[in-house]
């Protein structure tokens, strides 16, 4: 009997977790339809019978090709990057139609076919004859010149499909401005224009430049490894272990957002793919819980915009960012952790204080996973774990470190579909045919798995395509020098101007732009600025970064936001203001960091001077929280609103005096607030009684 009765709870833990991480029908429709409105790598072709099995199959194998050659090829950097473009472009072509609702079923429009092989073609060429146009330097001819325009327009109008316009219109502004600038120069017509094309298409400072060449070596395969770690089953995982962490709290469902948005994101990639994916299944919780539409679709749209700086991932962009600086990929991802546990911690903080002035509830303890059922499935985790031990002690370079691991999360992956399956057999059921059964659904996995990956890697691949244009144009015209220049004489000694400053063009340039193309743009158009202002080279970097992660809740081109309205049924310009609110941490903690060195474990780091920056900067999140949200205890005077966010800003600025004060002033607040609603309650209490009567005793149920 105890052995039926284990069997029947472990069941019932199981579809705990599958429910967690399953949302019902009409939201998962719900889905769909803002994936595609809001993410332009959902508005695909439709593909049926024979011709959805060939492009299917062609994006699998692209997937096993890019992980075959980054670890096999020694291949000119042009011959294999080219190649690589080419490939790209033709599954593009394949995937994406001329503009949304343009696609039919089973049709690849005449233009499209003409576009594939001509944009295909052109790069093909030059990996071919690669050494052959290297030898010619800048003296190509006019064969070579037309086949850069068709590489070039072809391959921003697959950007345009996939990746969204306002990239675009950065890159043709810089284009025209490099030609014009070349002009200036040299007023042949022709002459400007093989420059600029040979610039742009043949030399790696333009297309195939350090950003499409990282995502060559190193992102693919991190796409392809979080396309095989979500098909683990270890979102479910991470659902029900936010569940169990902090389901319990008042408002435990907008906690369990915030703690599964921030697991699942990091290998997401996608601040919108991250909203609509948890918040599927946490928007509806929070909104059942008590919570406003537009405040459950803020929570997700900042914790999911915040999983692309959770380390050890950070969507990818880890890599590149150790790439530009010139670090190993392991102390950027250790640099991270502060900033990122901050950056959730705000939100957080924010959560519990909306959950205290609704009078929200956590979920019954019995409701949730048990940790004993978590222990069990914990080794989900483990291609994740390994990964990161394997890149921290260079047993491996990184592409064969991604590679182990995507071996890794598909074995851990046939393991659970082995131990759900037996699970779940029918009674009399054999090993063997529960072996067999799920070996098929491992290999179906997989399979779908390289899909997800090349369909993932497409966008990814031509926005560091053009952000290697964009850096191109700005380095070889002087652009760079000028905006610094600019910006600094703006600035001059007032170097929180220039912070300001740089913030501004970081959000917009980032708005809209895939997390890897945006951290290309910023690290190339404005980190030098801050460098410039003093800034040390690996604050410069995460300042810019963290910017342009933030245009993803930034009105009023908030994606993430807008995803996040349309599943909560919420308006959507609200919910943005709302999830900038929430993230006000990210507008902080960059300035804590580019002005306190320490938080980024740089300079003079101790365990003492640590302790001090997390622990100021968190009394200062709160204060600055309690003036947004506007209730601690009850309902805060304006006037207290205004003292608390000095209060906590006054936590910010680095310096002992200054933390004091803050300390000060945030806790007096808070003693003032705790005071007068202890005076309320009071004043209740008395009118309650009557007469002097005493008020009648509350039922112990109550």
């Amino acid at each position: 009997m105890k052995l039926f009765k284990k069997k029947a709870e472990d069941q019932a833990e199981s579809d705990v977790l599958q429910a967690a991480a399953q949302p019902d029908a009409d939201t998962e429709v719900d889905a769909d339809e803002v994936m595609r409105k809001y993410d332009k790598e959902s508005n695909t072709r439709i593909w049926e019978g024979v011709p959805k099995v060939v492009v299917s199959v062609l994006m699998a194998l692209f997937s096993v090709y890019c992980i075959g050659m980054t670890l096999l090829s020694t291949e000119l950097p042009e011959t294999k990057l080219c190649r690589f473009l080419a490939f790209v472009i033709i599954i593009g072509f394949l995937l994406y139609p001329i503009r949304k609702g343009a696609a039919k079923v089973n049709s690849l429009p005449w233009y499209d076919i003409i576009l594939m092989v001509a944009g295909a073609g052109s790069f093909l060429y030059f990996a071919f004859n690669a050494y052959s146009i290297i030898m010619l330097t800048s003296r190509i001819q006019p064969l070579h010149v037309v086949l850069g325009i068709i590489g070039i327009v072809v391959l921003m109008e697959l950007c345009r499909r996939c990746v969204g316009i306002p990239i675009i219109v950065v890159v043709v502004c810089l284009v025209i401005y490099a030609f014009w600038w070349h002009l200036s120069a040299n007023p042949d017509f022709y002459v400007a224009l093989r420059n600029v094309v040979y610039k742009m298409f043949y030399t790696t400072s333009g297309i195939i430049g350090t950003p499409i060449n990282v995502c060559y070596t190193y992102i693919v395969l991190f796409i392809i490894f979080g396309a095989f770690l979500e098909r683990t089953g270890i979102a479910a995982f991470f659902i029900a272990f936010a569940n169990r962490l902090a389901g319990w709290s008042s408002g435990g469902a907008a906690k369990v957002a915030v703690i599964s948005s921030a697991l699942c994101g990091m290998v997401s990639g996608s601040s919108v793919g991250n909203t609509v994916t948890t918040g599927s299944v946490t928007i509806p919780m929070m909104k059942k819980t008590g919570y406003k539409p537009e405040f459950a679709g803020a929570v997700e749209a900042a914790s999911s915009t915040g999983g692309q700086i959770m380390p050890p991932i950070m969507g990818a962009a880890a890599f590149l960012m150790a790439e530009y600086m010139g670090v190993p990929y392991i102390e950027v991802a250790a640099k991270a952790i502060l900033p990122a546990l901050l950056y959730f911690a705000g939100i957080f903080i924010t959560v519990h204080l909306e959950a205290k002035k609704l009078g929200l509830k956590g979920m019954s303890r019995d409701q949730l996973p048990k940790w004993s059922y978590l222990a069990k499935n914990c080794f989900l985790i483990i291609p994740l774990v390994l990964l990161v031990w394997l890149v921290a002690t260079g047993t491996f370079t990184m592409a064969v470190s991604a590679a182990v691991s995507i071996l890794g999360a598909f074995l851990i992956g046939y393991i659970n579909f082995i131990l759900i399956n037996w699970r779940e057999r029918v009674e009399g059921e054999s090993f063997g045919s529960v072996f067999a059964m799920s070996t098929k659904i491992a290999l179906e996995t997989a399979y779908e798995a390289f899909q997800a990956g090349a369909k993932s890697v497409i966008a990814v691949a031509v926005a560091c395509a053009m952000a290697g244009m964009i850096a191109g144009c700005i380095t070889v015209t002087g652009l760079a020098s000028t905006l610094i220049n600019a910006i600094v004489g703006v600035a001059g000694s007032a170097v929180f101007i220039g912070l300001v400053l740089t913030m501004l063009c970081c959000v917009v340039l980032g708005m809209g732009v895939p997390t890897t193309a945006n951290y290309c743009i910023m690290a190339s158009t404005c980190a030098p600025i801050l460098v410039q202002l003093g800034f040390p080279l690996v604050g410069a970097h995460f300042f810019v970064f963290y910017f342009g992660i933030a245009a993803d809740i930034t009105p009023p081109v908030a994606l993430a936001a807008y995803a996040g309205s349309a599943i909560a049924k919420s308006n959507p310009m609200k919910t943005a203001v709302n999830a900038f609110k929430l993230a006000i941490a990210a507008f902080i903690v960059p300035y804590l960091f580019a002005y306190n060195p320490i938080m980024l474990l740089e300079g003079d780091v101790t365990v003492l001077a640590m302790a001090q920056v997390v622990v100021t900067a968190l009394i200062g999140l709160f204060g600055v929280a309690c003036c947004l949200n506007g209730h601690l205890f009850k309902k805060i005077n304006p006037l207290v609103r205004i003292v608390f966010l000095a209060g906590g800003l006054l936590m910010m600025v680095p310096g002992t005096l200054t933390d004091i004060i803050g300390v000060v002033i945030v806790a007096a607040c808070v003693l003032l607030q705790w005071a007068l609603s202890k005076r309320d309650k009071g004043h209740d209490d008395g009118g309650a009684s009557g007469d002097g009567e005493a008020p009648e005793e509350l039922p112990e149920a109550a």
